[in-house]
């Protein structure tokens, strides 16, 4: 009864900015829940009976997260998830705003969530963890974190609170640090075999350090053409698509695999989880293929240096038609100088709040830009009026905050509406 009103006046603040603006209304209700009743996410995610499932790291939470649900799912499970992405403590009092009773209760039978490396330190000490899974430290968001040691202390926090196993990449030496920090009741690994990674494929932050030998893994994938993966389980082997392009997704998908596998224990069913992996589509904006205008266009997310780099590499290129959109997200736009745009010829056009440090960069690398809109509205509009492309389909990269603010404008409100 204590939590009633709370969540009363946040739903009514929730409803009253949506009538304004369609598929907006998420973050302001949560930060005013949290604030109201600053006890009642602990209380929530305290009582499923299942417990609670953490997916943490730098890069590839998202998906991650959305495979291990899936397959969860297709177990049997029903599961409290943060699909919007918002995997920060007032994205939490959001989706208790949207999914709980009055009482703040949400039915299920375990909560599995992708929290941000700061916040994850936060919410495990609130509420103890079961499954904590790390997926690996990348030189990112410098204006928060600093150092990659600040990442791998707050990492360290979350998984010496696991209560049954911490699953974490092999493949990566910050994580294998944490390893030789904490003492969780269970430990496994996961990976992707040397024989598929090529140079800096995972773009993990260096240590500097000796290197850690490789610790045996129980899930590896040993094949990757294109998007046709291979991950072995002990003696057993899964084959499905992935819904995107690059290692780094191979390695959130063995990942998912792994910590489905851990949470399911003798109830887990590889055929029935390929099965899930085969059909599951991208998260929204990574990979995506959307219809603007009765055109496909393909959505592309980076998020930091790594992110862009990656994704850049796996591009389909040449590309006809390429927009970019850098957006308020990024704090310090000189991470830009630190990404390889070579395999790039040319940008349609460029928008953002950070539209000047993209296009200076892209100057600099004798990229050329036919376009600067500064409106983002106004850019999309510009690039879906070109001719078409003579080959491939129409792509758009940008960061957060243009993803989130160009998939509203165009309708994109829902992220299980996203089709493989």
């Amino acid at each position: 009864m204590f939590y009633l009103p709370a969540i009363l006046i946040s739903r009514l603040a929730r409803r009253a900015i949506r009538r304004f603006r369609p598929g907006g209304g998420s973050a302001a209700p949560g930060l005013l829940l949290s604030k109201l009743a600053p006890g009642l996410l602990a209380k929530t995610l305290g009582a499923f009976p299942q417990g609670l499932v953490i997916v943490t790291g730098s890069a590839g939470k998202s998906t991650t997260t959305k495979m291990v649900v899936a397959i969860a799912r297709a177990h049997g499970l029903e599961v409290f998830t943060n699909p919007t992405t918002a995997n920060i403590r007032q994205g939490f009092f959001s989706s208790i705003v949207e999914q709980s009773n009055l009482f703040g209760k949400i039915p299920g039978d375990i909560a599995i969530l992708e929290v941000d490396e700061a916040h994850a330190d936060t919410l495990s000490a609130e509420v103890a963890p079961r499954l904590v899974t790390l997926l690996n430290v990348l030189e990112d968001q410098l204006d928060r974190f600093v150092d990659p040691a600040l990442v791998r202390e707050k990492l360290a926090n979350v998984a010496a609170r696991a209560t049954q196993s911490v699953l974490m990449n092999a493949d990566d030496q910050n994580i294998l640090l944490i390893d030789a920090e904490i003492h969780p009741p269970e430990k496994s690994y996961f990976g992707v075999s040397p024989d598929v990674l090529h140079g800096d494929d995972l773009g993990v932050a260096p240590t500097y350090l000796e290197e850690i030998a490789r610790p045996t893994v129980s899930a590896e994938v040993v094949s990757l053409n294109d998007r046709r993966c291979m991950v072995r389980l002990g003696e057993r082997e899964m084959i499905f698509e992935l819904p995107n392009r690059g290692t780094h997704y191979a390695l959130d998908a063995v990942a998912a695999i792994a910590t489905a596998r851990e949470l399911l224990g003798a109830e887990f069913d590889l055929e029935l989880a390929e099965k899930v992996m085969a059909e599951l589509p991208p998260v929204f904006a990574r990979g995506e293929i959307v219809e603007i205008q009765g055109k496909p266009v393909e959505f592309v997310l980076v998020q930091n240096p790594t992110s862009f780099q990656l994704n850049l590499e796996n591009l389909e290129l040449p590309l006809d038609r390429l927009m970019i959109a850098i957006g308020r997200d990024v704090h310090d736009p000189s991470w830009m100088w630190t990404v390889d745009l070579s395999r790039l010829t040319h940008v349609d056009i460029i928008s953002g709040y950070n539209y000047a440090e993209l296009g200076l960069r892209l100057i600099y690398e004798n990229i050329a830009v036919d376009d600067v809109e500064p409106d983002l509205f106004a850019a999309i509009d510009k690039f879906m009026s070109l001719p078409e492309p003579k080959s491939g389909i129409r792509t758009v990269v940008f960061s957060a905050d243009a993803m989130r603010r160009l998939r509203r404008h165009l309708g994109f409100t829902s992220p299980d509406e996203v089709q493989r």
